[in-house]
């Protein structure tokens, strides 16, 4: 009688490695053409990854470029060329973040130029878009009111200043966008809203400067003096 024999733990653990050694082995040969693919497709992706933060890091570096260009320009008193260079920024680079440097500055260049239309389009673009700095959103919002007020649309004017003082109640021009307030206001004989206004800077700025000339305008337009 033929003598069994007997595989000891580590023999066996030792065969079953062979044996799924083997089998992938042959599962790879069978099936190479998908593993290749694979392999390519994330070498592939790692690529394009690595392309697009070069690109956009390029990116930032071109419009960053044109933007000082643009600046010099609108410094040197050549504003139409840097309209037409900040355009250019808006249209071509409109992810990065000179972009909306150039889409305010294209606000205040063209009320600078008195083009109230476009002054007003580049400014609710501004303020549309990007409102997370709350000195920079409240300045354009002051810019449409500002335009409106430059042609004689006084109530749209008064409430772009209102709107203003909200989006940054706290700011450094927060008092002067309450006196345009108060006056566009008052041209639109809408002496209600006026007074609101007024009375907050008569609350906050007693005394000033502001308040002084705040109450003027008020009082100027037929309004009855307050009693002493």
């Amino acid at each position: 009688m033929q003598n069994k024999v007997k595989l000891s733990k580590r023999q066996i653990k030792e065969d079953k490695f062979t044996t799924f050694m083997l089998e992938s082995k042959q599962k790879f040969q069978d099936n190479w053409q998908f593993y290749v693919i694979g392999i390519v497709g994330v070498i592939l992706v790692i690529a394009a990854v690595a392309y697009y933060i070069n690109s956009q890091a390029t990116k930032e570096e071109e419009s960053a470029y044109k933007f000082a260009r643009a600046l010099l320009d609108y410094r040197n008193g050549n504003n139409q060329i840097a309209i037409l260079s900040l355009n250019q920024i808006v249209d071509d680079y409109g992810s990065s973040t000179v972009a909306r440097e150039a889409t305010f500055m294209l606000g205040q260049v063209n009320y600078e130029n008195k083009n109230y239309a476009e002054a007003i389009r580049f400014f609710e673009k501004y303020s549309r878009e990007y409102r997370d700095d709350k000195y920079y959103l409240a300045a354009a919002l002051a810019g449409i009111a500002a335009s409106y007020e430059n042609q004689g649309s006084y109530t749209e004017a008064g409430q772009k200043f209102a709107d203003a003082c909200e989006a940054f109640p706290d700011g450094p021009l927060y008092g002067d966008y309450q006196l345009g307030a108060v006056r566009n206001f008052v041209k639109a004989d809408n002496f209600e809203n006026a007074r609101a206004h007024l009375d907050i800077i008569l609350d906050k700025y007693k005394g000033t400067a502001v308040a002084i000339k705040a109450e003027r305008m008020f009082y100027e337009k037929g309004r009855p003096q307050p009693q002493t």
